[in-house]
């Protein structure tokens, strides 16, 4: 297996994603940016593992490491807790997301106050 080919499309989707999140005003795209961004990463652990697998073919397996005789697949593990992770940031950041465009009617990132301002709490 070539793995030039998946490192290419995950070097370009990890570059689509921080140009999403750079230049995108709403927050519902940004997030949907470092969704991609992180199946990009998962892209990367995957072809890894494989590459790794494919150049190790001949190598003597050590018997206390792996009790079974072979090794688990640590790149699909690894992409695993990345969808976890990816799955806990989505629903954390939605929620955040609701409840700003409930006070505030909009969603646009560049319009978030990120500091508290007394004056705004007066009116």
């Amino acid at each position: 297996m070539h793995a030039v080919i998946p490192y290419v499309t995950g070097a370009l989707l990890f570059g689509l994603g921080v140009y999403g999140v750079l230049r995108r005003r709403n927050a519902i795209l940004v997030l949907m940016a470092v969704e991609l961004m992180l199946n990009a990463v998962n892209l990367i652990l995957v072809t890894a593992d494989a590459a790794v697998r494919a150049t190790l073919v001949g190598v003597q397996i050590e018997s206390w490491a792996y009790p079974n005789g072979r090794p688990a697949h640590s790149g699909g593990v690894f992409a695993l807790f990345v969808i976890v992770l990816a799955a806990a940031e989505v629903g954390v950041g939605l929620a955040i997301v609701l409840q700003y465009y409930r006070m505030r009617r909009a969603v646009h990132v560049d319009e978030v106050a990120l500091h508290h301002d007394d004056e705004q709490v007066s009116r």
